[in-house]
């Protein structure tokens, strides 16, 4: 008789998948257009609303609860988060467009995208015991709030522009993020790093 079956404890085995690169992509495009957009290339349209909804959205909310299913506290805040971010930023828009409430004045956004900020500075620290990219996502991502809120409250199309081009980077580290997770497991070996995990 084996020692599991005698001491009575039965081990269970994760063999979900990873839900990190679905969270990430969702985060990383939506950011990508939202910002192409503060940087000034097109208006903000249908687009970036359904990719708020849907992808920055759902999808991120999804991954969350799949991190629960691991018993990741930060993945959960963390998608869970960000997936709600988005569905009440484009609340925030379309809500005064269809009369269900004013449009939100820039001390207001200002106070909201600070408050978000304050939130990611938070969460950065927690990625200090995880991977390197993981950190320059959370770090630009705190930083691009901040500057958001900063755009608002001054009212300065540089800034905002600024925190466009910023945001395409963060996005961007977040999309990288998500396909070295990917492209690492798929070949089991490392095909594009994350730095080290701190311990």
């Amino acid at each position: 008789m084996d020692k599991e079956a005698i001491s009575g404890v039965t081990q269970i085995k994760d063999t979900t998948a990873n839900p990190a690169p679905l969270g990430l992509m969702g985060f990383g495009m939506t950011t990508v257009l939202l910002n192409l957009h503060n940087a000034g290339l097109y208006k903000l349209g249908a687009m970036i609303l359904g990719m708020g909804i849907c992808y920055g959205g759902a999808a991120q909310i999804i991954a969350g609860i799949m991190e629960w299913k691991k018993n990741n506290t930060f993945g959960t805040t963390a998608f869970c988060s960000y997936g709600l971010f988005w569905l009440s930023l484009v609340f925030l828009w379309v809500a005064p467009k269809v009369g269900w409430a004013d449009a939100a004045e820039p001390r207001a956004m200002a106070a909201y995208l600070f408050m978000w900020g304050l939130f990611t500075l938070v969460m950065f620290f927690g990625t200090l015991r995880l991977n390197c990219a993981l950190q320059v996502v959370f770090a630009s991502l705190a930083l691009l709030f901040f500057l958001l809120a900063l755009g608002d409250i001054t009212g300065s199309a540089a800034v905002t522009r600024l925190a466009g081009y910023e945001g395409i980077f963060c996005g961007f580290s977040a999309i990288y993020t998500a396909l070295a997770q990917v492209l690492n497991e798929v070949y089991g070996t490392t095909i594009l790093p994350l730095g080290p995990v701190k311990k």
